[in-house]
């Protein structure tokens, strides 16, 4: 077998962040390395997925990007870490350092990933303000007509700080915000998802309906 084959049938991408000192929970949460994490907001287990920044992928991927390595090496890198035999006449690698990222990256991929989530929700939150506007004097508000009027002007603040403020009030934001903002994006893709299931449900009941 070659060296990818290998690598992904014996190794999961939980094998090789356990290995490499990442302490996961027993719900398989653990702190996104590929972010500035400061609640655990990635699901690892044969694959992983964070739900913070998006990255995902199988241990290869993992160890690719942790280690700053081709796909190749990583493979390679996983093999020997785990004593696994493979055939290849490729030349091993050189024990790569993982790159350390800026402080200004940091700051950067905070900042758009902040800007990101709160313009996908202020478009949830105009979207709901018309589809959930009460037909009458008489109807009771729905709770996303309620919120749309509650959030949509502070969301427009926010946004316009994260775009024109001063680097001091973009890092409080940042920082006060983040933990509202992973929310803010599970409740988006909580959203999405039981929108198109709903969809689908609906086409395959007019379509039986035909």
């Amino acid at each position: 077998m070659n060296v990818f084959n290998v690598a992904k049938a014996a190794v999961s991408a939980k094998d090789v962040a356990a290995f490499c000192g990442i302490n996961i929970n027993r719900n398989n949460m653990c702190l996104c390395p590929f972010h500035n994490d400061k609640h655990p907001s990635m699901k690892i287990d044969k694959r992983y997925f964070c739900f913070a920044c998006g990255a995902k992928g199988d241990a290869i991927d993992f160890v690719s990007a942790y280690f700053g390595l081709g796909l190749k090496d990583a493979a390679i890198k996983i093999c020997d870490d785990f004593n696994l035999s493979y055939d290849s006449s490729y030349h091993h690698p050189p024990q790569n350092i993982k790159p350390k990222k800026s402080d200004e990256q940091i700051f950067k991929e905070a900042n758009d990933y902040c800007f990101k989530v709160l313009s996908d929700y202020l478009h949830l939150l105009k979207e709901w303000k018309i589809e959930y506007a009460p037909k009458d004097e008489s109807e009771e508000w729905h709770p996303y007509f309620c919120e749309a009027l509650n959030e949509i002007s502070h969301v427009e603040y926010l946004l316009d700080i994260l775009l024109y403020g001063e680097v001091s009030d973009r890092a409080f934001l940042i920082q006060d915000y983040r933990k509202k903002v992973i929310d803010i994006e599970r409740r988006i893709n909580e959203h999405t998802a039981r929108r198109k299931a709903n969809d689908k449900r609906f086409s395959r009941m007019h379509g039986e309906c035909r």
